[in-house]
């Protein structure tokens, strides 16, 4: 599976029970080799290999979905982007090492709820990032944390290392949904104005975060069956959260809600605001290479499926509270529905 780990329909599911639950670690080691970093920074092997254990370890495997498989998931997609004629041509080692780590530790130690939660519970994290980027910061934080505990990068200048730590911060933090808008606006403006930079390294590190944010959200423009998993997980996660709210008597958040929060909804609502902003704009970047239309085009046709779920959802809730029961010839209508 490694050999096709640059396919964008690489299953990260299968990849994960092929390597007993290991796929972060695994992929890391194999991408790191494979982008010549651990020659290009002289990194010891075992060393290497510890660092991302702490990491992987540090994901909670009982979170539906913000857990190590995320993590692994996000990377794989990193290093599809990184290979993109645009950016790869202009790309240093230092880059594309920064670009690995932020995917593969974006979301570590990720307590399965959002920050409006920890908010509104008094979390100690809340109040020790003062409401801002709660999770962001805490998992930059926990990242620098375990390199330096590993020592990984001890063996290169302070200046070097301290770089890197403010980058994998910056890079990490662009993960903030909350400042979706604040990217979008500046990379519109960049490409509109046709002044992007990529020999200079900070309009290169804002399109490393252009292409982290993408990697983090682009379930939606995998093939159905790995998107349609990533969706269901993610709105397990949710509705946990909802059921949490509910137990201490709390108002459950947006999209926490089983009883009124449909999967389809949600997933139609986030891929309209969310996901096809940025991925036409990441398009526009690469220059539709055959990357971008591909996930442009899963991306339609995942939207379209949840779209026909969602209308048998309505015509079987509309033909069940009108006589209690769905009649045979509505039954019928509906699996015609269902047929794509």
């Amino acid at each position: 599976m490694l050999s096709k780990v640059g396919m964008w329909d690489f299953d990260i599911f299968l990849f994960d029970r092929l390597t007993n639950g290991n796929s972060l670690v695994t992929l890391l080691c194999h991408l790191f080799n494979l982008h010549g970093l651990i020659h290009h920074f002289q990194l010891d092997m075992v060393t290497l290999h510890r660092f991302l254990v702490m990491v992987q370890e540090d994901y909670h495997s009982q979170n539906p979905y913000h857990n190590a498989v995320h993590a692994a998931d996000v990377t794989q997609a990193m290093h599809c982007y990184l290979r993109e004629p645009k950016l790869a041509n202009f790309l240093t080692p230092l880059d594309i090492m920064l670009g690995l780590l932020a995917a593969a530790a974006h979301d570590v130690d990720h307590p399965g709820v959002n920050q409006p939660f920890l908010i509104k519970t008094k979390h100690h994290l809340a109040s020790l990032y003062q409401n801002v980027s709660v999770l962001e910061n805490h998992h930059w934080r926990s990242t620098i944390g375990m390199l330096r505990e590993s020592r990984l990068l001890a063996h290169l200048p302070k200046e070097v290392t301290q770089d890197i730590e403010r980058q994998l911060g910056s890079l990490i933090l662009a993960t903030d949904i909350n400042r979706q808008n604040e990217f979008l606006i500046r990379l519109k403006s960049h490409l509109d104005n046709r002044d992007l930079r990529l020999e200079d390294a900070q309009d290169r590190h804002f399109m490393l975060q252009i292409a982290l944010k993408c990697a983090d959200i682009c379930n939606p423009c995998r093939l159905w069956d790995l998107s349609k998993q990533w969706s269901e997980r993610v709105c397990e996660e949710f509705y946990r959260q909802g059921d949490l709210e509910q137990k201490f008597e709390l108002e459950i958040s947006p999209l926490c809600n089983q009883q009124k929060d449909t999967i389809p909804s949600i997933q139609i609502g986030f891929m309209t605001y969310i996901v096809e902003p940025l991925f036409e704009r990441w398009a526009q970047f690469t220059g539709d290479t055959p990357l971008s239309e591909n996930m442009l085009n899963h991306l339609r046709r995942n939207k379209a499926k949840w779209r026909s779920l969602l209308h048998k959802q309505h015509s079987s809730s509309r033909s069940n509270d009108h006589s209690g029961q769905v009649t045979g010839s509505q039954e019928q209508t509906l699996n015609e529905e269902e047929t794509p």
